[in-house]
């Protein structure tokens, strides 16, 4: 059955590309976030492997919201580990070692380039696509990517 909720298909299918982008932003995340809780060294080493468990748990929640976003758009939401390569903004992990302070540094690096990404396109969700509720639910994203990064750059001071 047709979408109908008062926005164009044309408008639907650019917000859920954009969506699509973000949501091979938040996995790429989640499994280099799961890694940082696998793979951790140190003497720090629990309090950051459950550091590392809240976030991806997190995460979690937030990959699953996304691709709902993208359904209630009346589109398919991308859901393979090659999809997922090819969309994301991030990259795969750079750091070398299993420190804290490595797995920390290439987090919050992350979180902050999907903060930028949302905050870019919180208007034109709005205004261009005419769809105010997706604008609305990635200023709630921003808002929990700016927290999670300043939890981790609370860490390297």
């Amino acid at each position: 059955m047709k979408t109908n909720i008062g926005i164009s298909e044309e408008n639907r299918q650019a917000v859920a590309n954009e969506l699509a982008k973000l949501l091979a932003d938040e996995y790429l995340l989640y499994t280099k976030t799961r890694n940082a809780h696998w793979n951790v060294e140190g003497a720090d080493f629990y309090d950051k492997h459950k550091l590392f468990e809240s976030q991806y748990e997190q995460l979690d929640e937030i990959i699953d919201n996304i691709a709902e976003r993208i359904r209630s758009l009346g589109h398919y939401a991308p859901a393979t580990l090659k999809e997922f390569l090819s969309l994301t903004h991030l990259t795969e992990r750079e750091q070398n070692d299993n420190s804290a302070k490595g797995y920390i540094k290439e987090l919050l690096q992350d979180h902050e380039t999907i903060a930028i990404k949302l905050r870019e396109n919180i208007n034109p969700f709005a205004e261009t696509y005419k769809d105010s509720g997706t604008s609305d639910f990635i200023t709630a994203l921003l808002e929990e990517h700016e927290k999670t990064a300043w939890f981790l750059r609370s860490h390297l001071k």
